[in-house]
């Protein structure tokens, strides 16, 4: 008789799951008013951190309640200090921040990248 575990548990070859962050960030009420002068910034910088592997993914609902960022981070504390870098928070267009571990199903060949947020702004 086979294992009935093994199977909830396998995985195709070429897919695993990878460890990363999810990090909620809550808009202030008059976000959608007061975002306009920090937006292509705040854009800019999730393009190069993208470029840079570690954000995966960033987006927003359109009723601008809240952010969503997927990203590579070696805790929960570095995950909010790379999202606490970013022009919405420093400018109140944010105004609170909430890290959750996720597991995320990737392909083999897309895990690895870096873990840590490169020195410096970006």
């Amino acid at each position: 008789m086979s294992d009935p575990s093994a199977a909830q548990t396998a995985m195709p070859p070429d897919l695993t799951i990878e460890s990363v962050w999810l990090v909620e960030a809550t808009y202030a009420p008059d976000a959608a008013e007061t975002r306009g002068p920090f937006r292509a910034e705040h854009v800019a910088r999730i393009g190069a951190l993208r470029a840079a592997g570690i954000y995966l993914e960033a987006g927003a609902f359109p009723d601008v309640s809240t952010s969503l960022v997927l990203l590579r981070a070696g805790s929960e504390a570095e995950a909010l200090d790379i999202v606490r870098q970013d022009v919405y928070i420093r400018n109140g267009v944010w105004v609170e921040l909430r890290a959750r571990p996720f597991g995320r199903v990737a392909r083999t060949d897309e895990v690895g990248g870096p873990a840590q947020a490169p020195s410096g702004p970006v």
